[in-house]
């Protein structure tokens, strides 16, 4: 004889399908990517040419590894690009809340 089903819990949320959550813009800018991550998009292919039929987990295994094995000099062209980074997404989040601002501004106005 099959065991009965256990009642199920009611959800916290309030039964909103979105979680409750705040729908992203997507109009903001997209946040800089750090050195490592440049390092990583840089080298990622070379990897998987070495390693052919490597899964998914183990191409970012590998990718830390040799990262970690960097030396601050090698790590410097991909800290300079992480640092363009950082200042581009200040720069486009600066300019995106003074539109987000203004915006606000005109639609207390009606």
């Amino acid at each position: 004889m099959p065991k009965e089903k256990a009642t199920t819990r009611a959800s916290k949320k309030g039964g909103k399908a979105d979680g409750g959550r705040k729908k992203k813009d997507p109009n903001m800018p997209k946040r800089g990517l750090s050195a490592y991550m440049f390092f990583a998009n840089d080298q990622r292919d070379k990897v998987r040419e070495d390693n052919p039929g490597i899964k998914f987990g183990d191409v970012g295994k590998i990718l830390g590894e040799k990262w970690k094995g960097l030396s601050d000099a090698q790590k410097k062209p991909y800290n300079a690009k992480a640092e363009t980074d950082k200042k581009r997404y200040e720069d486009e989040k600066a300019a995106y809340q003074a539109t987000a601002a203004n915006d606000d501004d005109d639609e207390d106005e009606d």
